[in-house]
């Protein structure tokens, strides 16, 4: 499917964001780990709707402004870009870091959406459950851990990043050690708001997750008003790379039955 790469300026910051198809607008926030690639769950998405995926401020081609702090920052930023963009009527999709980004996002301003997908995101805590501490994962140790199936990892390990790849990582890898490094991985006020997400939400979540544990998953159906939870079997912390067709299927029946 053709991919689109485009630019937005909100403020004095220019992003880039990758598009494909056409339709209702589905919004995918990526995770800590930025894009590097087209995965084909994207191509998935793309099928019927118009799949926008940015580049968060800080990572790969977007510009990197000094006034984004923290992830409650980056989610005023995105208010800002929609609003800029003139976008309403989003299906709102965030992959861990994404999902952190994502809920901060709608605990602010719902008005723009249409419903949530959470693949295993960041952002909570829950007591006596540490999630994985992925500052301090060597590199490879870090793949490893993304992944059940350590075929996937293997895959990843045996291409070593290019010059410029190499670049772009170590640029994500700032970024994220602004967001997630104090506290780890959470925003201390962020789950007493979440009853303020009044859409339909679907939180998806491997049950081999080594970075959000799988114990994460009740918490979030909990507290989101209007959710339900799909455990993805033999998974880890990327259900939507590792069981693509399960994921694919998952979130186009959600969205399916939810698109008004």
């Amino acid at each position: 499917m053709p991919v689109e790469a485009t630019s937005v300026t909100v403020r004095d910051a220019t992003i880039r964001i990758h598009r494909a198809g056409q339709g209702p607008t589905v919004l995918f926030l990526h995770g800590a780990g930025g894009l590097m690639q087209w995965p084909a769950f994207f191509d998935a998405l793309a099928d019927g709707c118009q799949l926008l995926v940015p580049e968060h401020p800080g990572f790969g081609a977007s510009d990197d402004p000094a006034w984004i702090r923290n992830v409650p920052d980056m989610a005023m930023f995105y208010l800002e870009l929609l609003e800029t963009m003139g976008l309403e009527n989003i299906h709102l999709v965030g992959h861990s870091l994404g999902g952190w980004i994502a809920s901060e996002i709608l605990v602010r301003n719902r008005a723009r959406f249409q419903t949530l997908t959470l693949l295993a995101p960041a952002g909570i805590r829950v007591e006596g459950v540490p999630a994985g501490d992925t500052f301090i994962w060597g590199p490879d140790e870090a793949v490893r851990n993304l992944f059940h199936d350590q075929s996937f990892a293997e895959r990843m390990l045996a291409v070593p990043p290019t010059e410029e790849q190499m670049d772009i990582l170590l640029k994500n890898r700032f970024t994220v050690t602004k967001l997630g490094w104090e506290p780890r991985w959470f925003d201390p006020d962020l789950e007493r708001w979440l009853h303020r997400i009044k859409l339909p939400a679907l939180v998806v979540w491997g049950d081999d997750d080594k970075v959000m544990p799988p114990d994460y998953a009740a918490r979030w159906r909990e507290r989101l008003p209007d959710s339900r939870l799909e455990m993805v079997k033999d998974c880890g912390h990327l259900p939507h790379v590792e069981q693509a067709d399960v994921v694919t299927r998952q979130v186009r029946d959600f969205l399916k039955g939810v698109a008004r």
